[in-house]
């Protein structure tokens, strides 16, 4: 098993499951066009975004980690006509991507682009959600999550992604501070009866790493 093998299975899944999209392959030209770094999500990984969302009859969704909106785009696909969107980004220059690559998907409308440190814009949103994707820095991924449990319901989706760090994750030892962020959240996750959750490892496009999806109850 080797990365080149994992790629090409992305591709073929990709090319079978999730048909070439103008909207979706013009964010990723238009993020790498502006030097945003190449970590959004596979498009099989968006697809399963938009499957969750929908299996959720999510009619508000919140995202911490905007990049370039291409998860912002799959996820907002997933809404009813009225339904509704916040993302939240750190990066100026990577919200101002994601807003003109959201505003030619048609998507303008429904989903705002909030900037700033989401520790500090958290504060300002208003819930509850039916979905909440965390794909942002994992040092505060602990806080991240305390966040998303308020601002759901029962029966809500706590979605987090990268959690695995290419197997790093079960180095009780490791100074990586992503790492650390990773097994804090799910000792936190583990402790918390408001949610029923599990974690997948996963190979593909993006190399070995997974994701967390948490039920609230």
């Amino acid at each position: 098993m080797t990365q080149e093998l994992w790629s090409q299975v992305d591709d073929y899944l990709g090319e079978v499951f999730v048909p070439a999209d103008p909207a979706l392959d013009a964010a990723v030209k238009a993020s790498q066009a502006a030097g945003l770094p190449e970590i959004a999500v596979a498009p099989n990984q968006g697809k399963l975004l938009n499957l969750l969302a929908r299996l959720a009859g999510a009619r508000s969704i919140l995202e911490i980690g905007t990049l370039g909106g291409y998860s912002t785009i799959w996820l907002a696909r997933a809404l009813p006509a009225d339904g509704r969107l916040i993302t939240l980004e750190f990066d100026p220059k990577h919200a101002e991507v994601a807003r003109g690559n959201i505003a030619a998907a048609g998507l303008g409308d429904v989903v705002e682009v909030r900037v700033g440190a989401a520790l500090d814009t958290l504060p300002s949103v208003e819930g509850p959600f039916e979905m909440v994707f965390i794909d942002a820095d994992k040092v505060n991924i602990p806080r991240y999550f305390e966040w998303a449990l308020r601002l759901t319901k029962p029966g809500s989706l706590i979605v987090i992604d990268n959690v695995i760090r290419e197997g790093a994750v079960v180095d009780p030892s490791s100074t990586d501070p992503a790492v650390i962020g990773v097994r804090a959240l799910n000792e936190l996750i583990a402790a918390e009866p408001r949610v029923d959750a599990t974690s997948l490892q996963t190979v593909g496009a993006k190399g070995h790493d997974g994701l967390t999806i948490a039920l609230v109850v």
